[in-house]
């Protein structure tokens, strides 16, 4: 998918200026990137100094992730918990040593989508991040826009690079209501549709706005105008998804062609 392609909507590539790019800063270790675990895993695993994790070539220095809080552990002035954000696990650190900080570490509560910035520094053997920033999340769109922005970055590290665009993130989203996440899509899952290594994370895109809580509170469910506001995506795409969505059976159209709703309604 083409960067360009993320000029539609409501999203435009200019408001990404958390993490504007250039040529002079893509190296920059200060600069803020938004990254999925799935990512973090792999350049860490193939890379030979553990202490320097670099995606697309550009050095991993201080990060933003969102996903689901497990596992918390309180101690005298940290808590230490696991971030799950459907593509992997990371294990995070969040040290509490002023009184805004503690309130933002009781903040954070097992089963709760969370927004994180954090610093990754010296694995030694293990990955894990330091965070200095843990938000809760109220609005789901936060997530889908936290997976965009991963792919938008991505897209652009690699037109600088000049090498292909491809990236699998495999995302497996679902809401706090939920019991478990959504199983990654199989690989067949591309061969049904024209779209290109993307498509894969668009379906997962479409398929956990129609999961969000507010979503499935609705009798008739989500209207396909208000799902191409949503999402800034070319709506060719968004409704090839849509299409495969309900050959699959996850969701189905309600009170007429153009409102749809999630079938795993828990």
């Amino acid at each position: 998918m083409a960067a360009d392609q993320f000029s539609g909507g409501t999203l435009m590539p200019s408001q990404f200026t958390e993490f504007s790019i250039s040529p002079s800063k893509i190296r920059t270790p200060l600069t803020l990137i938004p990254v999925t675990v799935k990512q973090i895993i792999e350049a860490y695993s193939s890379s030979e100094d553990k202490s320097s994790i670099t995606v697309d070539g550009v050095n991993l220095a201080n990060v933003r992730l969102v996903g689901l809080a497990m596992n918390k552990v309180e101690r005298d002035s940290e808590v230490s918990f696991t971030l799950d954000d459907g593509t992997g696990r990371i294990e995070m650190n969040r040290w509490a040593n002023e009184t805004s900080d503690t309130d933002e570490v009781a903040s954070i509560q097992n089963g709760a989508y969370v927004k994180v910035h954090g610093h990754l520094r010296g694995f030694h053997g293990k990955r894990h991040a330091l965070a200095f920033s843990v938000q809760s999340l109220a609005d789901f769109n936060d997530i889908a826009l936290h997976f965009i922005e991963c792919i938008y970055v991505h897209l652009e590290h690699v037109r600088l690079k000049g090498g292909p665009t491809q990236l699998q993130l495999n995302i497996s989203m679902s809401a706090p209501s939920m019991n478990e996440y959504l199983a990654p899509f199989p690989n067949q899952f591309l061969a049904h549709s024209s779209m290109n290594d993307f498509g894969n994370d668009i379906y997962n895109l479409v398929l956990g706005t129609f999961h969000e809580p507010a979503m499935l509170a609705r009798e008739h469910g989500l209207q396909v105008d208000e799902l191409f506001r949503r999402l800034p995506l070319p709506k060719n795409k968004i409704m090839e998804a849509i299409n495969y969505l309900v050959d699959v059976g996850q969701i189905y159209s309600t009170v007429d062609e153009f409102h749809f709703k999630s079938a795993n309604v828990c």
